[in-house]
């Protein structure tokens, strides 16, 4: 395999080494000639450019990102265009939109993204977990992390989207949730319009509350994170050369309704003696090599930005707590991604790991299913119900009271060619008020399903579907006809009265419509 990285200043530096060390570096790409000059020194059968695109030209299977966080969306897009898989230092991108598109990418062009959370690979975290999923460490109450130094000073960046995201994604993994809400402090001494000093607050729906406090002007290094829990506390040092984590089985006893802390001895955990960076491109080659998702891909980037982009939004107003959906009026599962331009109507409930882009447009009292997709041209009216992994395309539009099945298809392009894009020009698909479509049925597009129609499941819808029409079969045909309220119609001279709910409809040729 070959690999080249584009970045090889401070933290770049480290990821060559061990690039290196693995046998899979081919070439460094950095715009800074002293530091080429450096490299080629040390390494000379490495070859170095200045030149990104003949780095994006050759034949490396893939790119490894360690340049200024400003640059890692239009580097990464640049890199998945050309075809490389992309390891991309943290954070994944500067905006929510930005990280989308190089989700989308990925997906469409089948390509690994993984970002660089170096702790999720250090094995203190991962017994960190252990310990926690265990119920070592009992119900968890709150988690604390302090990243301090005074060292390298940073001015492309602030403290907090330079330290903050390692302690982000961690708490993240440990807690299986996302926060509630985010309360962000800072303060700029070096720069004022930098902040040098934060401290974060995050409150979880579970109860549990974390701290980060991140600073650069620290007169010491201190890299601690401590796991608080009913039956014990957990503390990571990563400072320490060796009783990196500790378990402190502290507990509280109760006597005549005041509380008494029992201290007890605390138990080195054994870890072993990997090094988090040469795991983490383990980890990458791997993926490479065998196609599976990185444990740090595009979506744990995805949420550690949402996080860090609420804390940011309450550091610019001064400590003030931004909720996960602000004063919006819909919920969304922690797992769920919504573009910050999308539509949602009030009530609405967007489930795990559904996506909305921005530019959709949901109505009022709709449920999106979990592992659903709506595309930033779809349009979805009021109490719309999408069951579990159905997509809706750009130029699909549900009426009120839409039902769509589980893993029901939607189309846009009659005629599909991956060589030959169509660039948003697709085909429209009109599904009226009431209508149900079955499970794992499909519906070409171009079409229209009337009003209060049924889609039997499995069926494979290739024309127009008149009002109150029950069609199955592929391709689907006409079976019968169904009242708004479900019940089967039955006519008799083109006439029907439903059995259920009283209403009546007229029938000509293949048109019903309802009469009273």
């Amino acid at each position: 395999m070959k690999i080249s990285l584009v970045g090889a200043g401070y933290w770049g530096n480290n990821i060559l080494r061990v690039l290196n060390e693995l046998g899979v570096l081919s070439s460094v790409c950095d715009a800074d000639k002293e530091i080429l000059r450096r490299v080629k020194e040390r390494f000379p059968n490495l070859h170095v450019t200045s030149d990104l695109e003949e780095i994006m030209n050759s034949d490396v299977e893939a790119i490894a990102v360690a340049t200024p966080a400003k640059t890692h969306f239009e580097i990464a897009m640049k890199a998945m265009e050309a075809g490389k898989d992309v390891f991309v230092e943290k954070p994944l991108a500067l905006t929510l939109n930005d990280a989308e598109k190089l989700r989308s990418l990925a997906l469409s062009r089948k390509r690994i993204l993984m970002v660089g959370h170096i702790l999720r690979y250090h094995p203190a975290v991962e017994k960190l977990k252990e310990l926690a999923a265990g119920g070592k460490l009992g119900k968890l109450n709150y988690v604390y992390s302090n990243r301090l130094n005074f060292g390298k000073l940073r001015v492309e960046e602030n403290i907090l989207w330079s330290f903050a995201p390692h302690d982000i994604s961690v708490m993240l993994y440990l807690l299986d949730e996302l926060p509630e809400s985010v309360t962000a402090f800072g303060a700029a001494y070096l720069n004022e319009k930098r902040p040098d000093v934060t401290l974060t607050t995050l409150e979880f729906r579970s109860g549990v509350k974390g701290h980060i406090y991140v600073s650069w002007i620290n007169p010491f290094k201190e890299q601690k994170l401590v796991v608080a829990g009913e039956k014990g506390m957990a503390v990571f040092d990563d400072t320490r050369d060796s009783d990196k984590l500790v378990l402190y089985p502290h507990r509280v006893e109760w006597e005549n309704e005041v509380p008494l802390a029992v201290k007890a001895d605390g138990v080195r955990i054994e870890l072993d003696k990997s090094e988090p960076l040469k795991s983490e491109m383990k980890h990458f080659i791997d993926c490479v090599s065998t196609r599976k998702t990185p444990k740090t891909d595009v979506k744990e980037g995805l949420r550690v930005l949402k996080v860090l982009m609420l804390s940011q939004s309450s550091l610019d107003r001064k400590g003030e707590r931004m909720t996960l959906n602000g004063d919006k009026k819909y919920f969304v599962h922690p797992t769920a991604f919504v573009d910050e331009d999308a539509e949602i109507g009030s009530g609405t409930k967007i489930w795990h790991f559904s996506h909305v882009m921005g530019g959709a447009k949901i109505g009022e009292k709709c449920v999106i299913a979990q592992n659903c997709y709506v595309g930033s041209r779809a349009t979805l009216g009021n109490g719309v119900k999408l069951q579990n992994n159905v997509s809706v395309y750009d130029l699909v539009e549900l009426q009120d009271n839409v039902f769509v099945g589980p893993s029901a298809v939607f189309t846009n392009d009659t005629n599909p060619r991956a060589k030959f894009p169509k660039g948003g020009k697709w085909i429209a698909t009109r599904v009226h008020e009431g209508a149900s479509i079955g499970a794992n049925s499909t519906i070409l597009c171009g079409i229209e399903i009337g009003k209060a129609a049924f889609i039997g499941a499995g069926a494979v819808v290739t024309k127009s579907v008149p009002d109150y029409a029950v069609v199955v079969g592929n391709p689907a045909k006409i079976l019968g006809y169904m009242c708004e309220c479900g019940e089967k119609l039955r006519f008799e001279k083109d006439l029907a009265k439903c059995e259920k709910c009283g209403r009546k409809y007229s029938k000509s040729g293949e048109k019903v419509e309802l009469t009273a």
